[in-house]
C-alpha cells in the first residue's frame, strides 16, 4: 500500500532493531567496555575511533564524525534510499511495512516498478554498447581510439566502456519494440525527438562510460566523440533517475575497491578516472559536465576526510577550482581537509599520470594546497593588504565566504588566516583567550546551587540538550527539570531544548535513535548533530547531576534577567502589583 510510512511504525522499528547487531554483521565489533568498537568503516585508519552504543542505539566515529543509528548505517553502508533502509530493517524484523493515506506525493508500486525497469533498460543498453565495441563494422575505429589513449583492454572492460553506433537508430531499433518501449526511452534520453517528430539516438558514434549510482545502479550515460567534430564530451541529460548534480563518475567503483579511502581525487574528465585506475590509482572521480556541487561535496564527506580537487593551472581550471570551494564551504565540516592541485598548463590528470607516472603523482597530490591557501592567495590577488583600506577591503569581502563555513573549527581556521593578513592577529588571540576564560568562568563557583555542572565550553542549554540527547529517559526521570517553564525567556537555544524535551517526555522516548530520527528533516538537525559529535565530558555517573545543574544554572540566568528588567522599569515608572509580587518572589528565589 502506497503512502507515507508512520512515525509510530519507524519508532517501534528502532525498539525492535538493535543497531549493533546491523553494525555488526557488515563490520566486526568488539566489546569495550560497554560499548563496542572497531575500526571506521566510512574512513581509513589503524586505532579504532568507531564506537557503537547498544544503550543508546547510536553509532559515531571520533575520526571523520560519522553517527547517526540502524537506519543511518544502512543508508550510509549499503547505500540504501530511506524508504530503502526502513524496508530492510522491516524485513530482518519480520514486519510489514504500513503506509497512511496521504493527499501528498507518494511513491506507487508502479511508479517504484517503472524505476526498476529504467535501471534494467540501462543496463541492457550498456551491454548493448559493450557489444557493438567489438562487433560493429566502426569497431576496430573505436578500438584504435582507445588504444591511442593509452587503454588496455583490461581497463576497457573493467569500466564497460562500449561503443555507441554511428546510425541514427542503433539503439532505437534495437530497443524500441513497442510505444510503451520508445516513450521509456525517449524518458531516459537514450533516444530524441526533432520538431518534425523524427526520433533518433541520442548517442552517436561515441565512445560510451556508463554512469553507476552510489549503489551501482547505470543512470546516465557519458560519450566521448572519436574524431574532431561536435562537442567532445556528451553527457546524458536529466532524466527521472539521473540528476547530475547528484551523481560522480567513478564514485562507485572506487567504494567497491577500496573499502576505505585515504582521500577522494575530484578531476574533470571519465578519461582522466579511468586511465588513472590504470596506475592503479583508484580513488579518483569526476563531476558528469558540472561544477562540483555541494551535494558532490556532502557525498564525499561521508566517505574520506581529504578531498583533493585538480586542475588545469590555467584560468579556466582555477575558476573551476573556485566554484569548488564555494561550493564546499556551506558543508565544509571539522575533520574534513580538501586541497586543491593545480597541473601545469596543457596537461590534465591522464597525460601527467603517464608522463611522470604513479609515484610522482602521488607525491604532487600529497603536496596539494590547502582551501586555505588557495582561498586566501585567490582573495589577495583581488586586494592590496600594504595599507588600512586594503586590510578593510579584504576584511569585507572574506567575512561573509567565512560565515557560510559549517564547521566551527574549519571557521575559526580562516578566521585566525584573516587576522594575520589584516594585522589583527594579536587582537584575534585575545578575544580567543577571553572566549576561553568566559567559557571556563561559567564552571561552578564554590557554595552556587549549580556547583555539580561540569567544567564544560557548552553553555548550560546546550549541556542540557546534549545530555537529553543521550538520556531521554531524563525527560521522566528528573520532575524537577522542566525547560517549558523558560519559554519565551530570550535565552540562545531554548525553542528547540522545549521541543526535544517535549517530544520525548510525550513520546516515552527510549534511545537517542529515535530522537535522530524524528528530527532528520528537522530545521535545527544539524545542531543536533554538532552536539552529538562532540566529545561528552560527563560521566555516566555524574549525567543527571549535570542534567539538573544545568537547569539550575538556566533559572538563575532567566530569574536574573527578569529581575533587571523589573528594576529598570521600577526606576521610570511605577510597578503594578502583579509586578511587585513578581520581584518580590524572584529576589526571594534568587536568594535561596
Amino acid at each position: 500500500m502506497a503512502g507515507k510510512i508512520p512515525r509510530d511504525f519507524i519508532d517501534d522499528l528502532l525498539s525492535r532493531t538493535d543497531v549493533v547487531d546491523i553494525v555488526d554483521s557488515r563490520v566486526q565489533l568488539k566489546k569495550a567496555g560497554k560499548n563496542y568498537q572497531a575500526c571506521c568503516p566510512f574512513h581509513n585508519e589503524k586505532t579504532p575511533s568507531f564506537t557503537v552504543s547498544q544503550e543508546k542505539q547510536f553509532y559515531h566515529c571520533f575520526g571523520c564524525g560519522a553517527h547517526g543509528n540502524a537506519i543511518s548505517f544502512l543508508m550510509e553502508f549499503d547505500r540504501m534510499e530511506f524508504v530503502e533502509a526502513i524496508e530492510e530493517l522491516a524485513k530482518i524484523n519480520g514486519v510489514e511495512v504500513p503506509r497512511e493515506k496521504s493527499s501528498g506525493p507518494f511513491v506507487s508500486e508502479q511508479a517504484k516498478q517503472q524505476k526498476q525497469d529504467d535501471f534494467a533498460v540501462m543496463e541492457q543498453v550498456t551491454r548493448f554498447f559493450q557489444h557493438q565495441l567489438k562487433h560493429h563494422t566502426n569497431s576496430p575505429n573505436a578500438i584504435e581510439y582507445l588504444k591511442q589513449r593509452g587503454l588496455s583492454g583490461e581497463i576497457v572492460k573493467q569500466w564497460e566502456i562500449g561503443y555507441a553506433p554511428s546510425e541514427w537508430d542503433g539503439v532505437l531499433s534495437k530497443f524500441g519494440t513497442s510505444n510503451e518501449r520508445i516513450q521509456q526511452l525517449l524518458d531516459l534520453k537514450l533516444i530524441t525527438q526533432n520538431d518534425n517528430g523524427k526520433r533518433y539516438d541520442f548517442f552517436r558514434d561515441r565512445i560510451m562510460f556508463p554512469i553507476r549510482d552510489r549503489r551501482g545502479r547505470v543512470v546516465g550515460f557519458g560519450g566521448r566523440v572519436l574524431s574532431d567534430g561536435g562537442p567532445k564530451y556528451l553527457n546524458s541529460p536529466e532524466t527521472r533517475i539521473f540528476h547530475k548534480g547528484q551523481e560522480l563518475f567513478g564514485f562507485y567503483q572506487a567504494k567497491n575497491k577500496l573499502r576505505h579511502l585515504d582521500y577522494v581525487m575530484v578531476v574533470e574528465g571519465y578519461m582522466d578516472v579511468v586511465a588513472l585506475s590504470q596506475f592503479e590509482i583508484n580513488n579518483a572521480t569526476a563531476a558528469l559536465g558540472t561544477a562540483t556541487t555541494p551535494e558532490h561535496l556532502s557525498l564525499l564527506m561521508r566517505s574520506t576526510s581529504t578531498i583533493v580537487c585538480c586542475y588545469d593551472g590555467d584560468r579556466a581550471g582555477r575558476d573551476a577550482a573556485w566554484r569548488a570551494l564555494e561550493n564546499a564551504l556551506p558543508v565544509l565540516k571539522d575533520g574534513v581537509s580538501m586541497k586543491f592541485l593545480f597541473l601545469p598548463d596543457g596537461e590534465d590528470p591522464d597525460t601527467m599520470v603517464r608522463k611522470v607516472g604513479k609515484t610522482a603523482l602521488e607525491a604532487l597530490i600529497e603536496q596539494a594546497q590547502p582551501l586555505s591557501h588557495f582561498f586566501f592567495e585567490s582573495m589577495l590577488k583581488q586586494h592590496q593588504v600594504g595599507t588600512p583600506e586594503g586590510k578593510l577591503a579584504l576584511k569585507t569581502a572574506v567575512k561573509p565566504y567565512i560565515e557560510k563555513v559549517l564547521g566551527d573549527n574549519q571557521r575559526a581556521l580562516l578566521e585566525e588566516e584573516l587576522a594575520k593578513h589584516t594585522g589583527e592577529y594579536d587582537r584575534f588571540r585575545l578575544q580567543q583567550d577571553i572566549r576561553l576564560a568566559n567559557s571556563k568562568s561559567a564552571a561552578p563557583s564554590q557554595g552556587s546551587r549549580f556547583q555539580n555542572v561540569a567544567k564544560t565550553e557548552q553553555s548550560p542549554a546546550r549541556m542540557l540538550l546534549r545530555l537529553l540527547l543521550e538520556n531521554p529517559h531524563f525527560s521522566r526521570e528528573c520532575n524537577d527539570v522542566n525547560p517549558v517553564v523558560l519559554q519565551g525567556s530570550g535565552l540562545s537555544g531554548i525553542d528547540l531544548l522545549i521541543e526535544v524535551f517535549n517530544y520525548c517526555h510525550q513520546q516515552q522516548v527510549k534511545s537517542t535513535a529515535q530522537i535522530i530520527e524524528y528530527f532528520r528533516d528537522h530545521p535545527h538537525s544539524s545542531v543536533i548533530n554538532k552536539l552529538l559529535v562532540k566529545e561528552q565530558l560527563v560521566s555516566d555517573a555524574d549525567a543527571k547531576k549535570v542534567y539538573r545543574g544545568s537547569f539550575a544554572k538556566l533559572l538563575d540566568w532567566h530569574f536574573d534577567s527578569r529581575i533587571e528588567t523589573l528594576l529598570s522599569r521600577a526606576r521610570i515608572q511605577k510597578l503594578s502589583d502583579e509586578e511587585k509580587a513578581e520581584l518580590t518572589l524572584l529576589m526571594k528565589e534568587r536568594k535561596n
